[in-house]
C-alpha cells in the first residue's frame, strides 16, 4: 500500500489558527486557504520558537528536508514520517527529538478502489472543527534564504478509518498539544495512537473526483457525494499518485 497522507485541506485563516492554537502569527499574510494541499505546497504549522520560547504560527514547505540534504529534490518523498521509526530514522530523528510541530487541517483525503473505479474520501471532524496532525519541522539552508520544511507523522489506521487505508495521520487531541510541542515524554507516550473519542469524531465522507487533480481547488472538493458503502478492508486501497 502507498504511504499516506499525501493530500489534505487546510482553509482556516491565520487569524483563526493563531487564536485557536494560542500562537503568535508570523505568516506575514502568506497563508491562503487550500482545499487540495499537495506535496511541496506551503502549509501552516504551529511550533515553538527558540527566540521567544512561545508558540508561533508559521508557513512551511510540505516535505521535510534535513539540514544535511544536498538539494530539494527529495522533498516530495518526505511528506510523511512513520511513527514506528520516526525516533530512529536519520532523516527524522533529530526533528522528532527537538523540532515537533502541529499541522492544522480540515481533513485529509484517501482513495479506495471500488467496483466503479476509485472513490475519494475526505476524513474530517464531524463537528466542523480543526484537526491537529502531529508533525516535524526542519530548516534547510541551501542556496538562498533558509527554507522551513515540515512532515506529517503517520500511524496505523484504527477503527473504521482502516476501511479506507492502512495508515492515518497521528491525530492529537487538545490535551496532547503541549507535550507534543515541547514535552520530554517517552517516545511511546508521544506517539500513542488517538483514543476512541477522537476516532469517533471523524467523519468518512465520500467526495467527488475533482480532488484527484492538484490544479483544482475550492469548497466543492469537500462536498459529500453519493457512494457505495465502505465494505470490509479492501484488498487494494488506492492512494494519491503523488504519494
Amino acid at each position: 500500500m502507498a504511504t499516506m497522507c499525501g493530500r489534505y485541506a487546510t482553509t482556516r485563516s491565520a487569524t483563526d489558527l493563531s487564536a485557536l492554537f494560542e500562537a503568535f502569527d508570523e505568516t506575514g499574510g502568506r497563508l491562503a486557504a487550500d482545499y487540495n494541499v499537495a506535496p511541496t505546497d506551503p502549509i501552516p504549522i504551529v511550533r515553538v520558537s527558540a527566540d521567544t520560547g512561545g508558540s508561533v504560527l508559521s508557513v512551511a514547505r510540505w516535505g521535510l528536508l534535513p539540514h544535511w540534504a544536498k538539494d530539494t529534490r527529495g522533498a516530495a518523498r518526505m511528506i510523511n514520517a512513520r511513527a514506528e521509526t520516526v525516533a530512529t530514522t536519520r532523516a527524522y530523528a533529530e526533528s522528532f527529538a527537538r523540532r515537533r510541530c502541529l499541522v492544522p487541517a480540515d481533513g485529509w483525503y484517501e482513495w479506495v478502489r471500488q467496483d466503479g473505479g476509485k472513490q475519494a474520501y475526505f476524513m474530517t471532524p464531524r463537528d466542523g472543527g480543526v484537526l491537529a496532525l502531529a508533525g516535524l519541522w526542519s530548516v534547510w539552508r541551501g542556496t538562498g534564504d533558509p527554507l522551513l520544511t515540515a512532515s506529517v507523522v503517520t500511524t496505523a489506521a484504527l477503527g473504521e478509518l482502516a476501511l479506507v487505508h492502512d495508515r492515518m495521520p497521528l491525530l492529537l487531541p487538545r490535551e496532547r498539544w503541549s507535550d507534543w510541542l515541547d514535552g520530554d515524554d517517552d517516545p511511546a507516550l508521544l506517539l500513542a495512537p488517538p483514543g476512541e473519542k477522537t476516532l469517533a469524531g471523524i467523519e468518512i465522507r465520500p467526495v467527488g473526483k475533482g480532488v484527484g487533480d492538484v490544479r483544482n481547488d475550492g469548497p466543492e472538493l469537500v462536498a459529500r457525494v453519493a457512494a457505495a458503502p465502505l465494505r470490509a478492508l479492501p484488498e487494494d486501497p488506492v492512494a494519491s499518485t503523488l504519494f
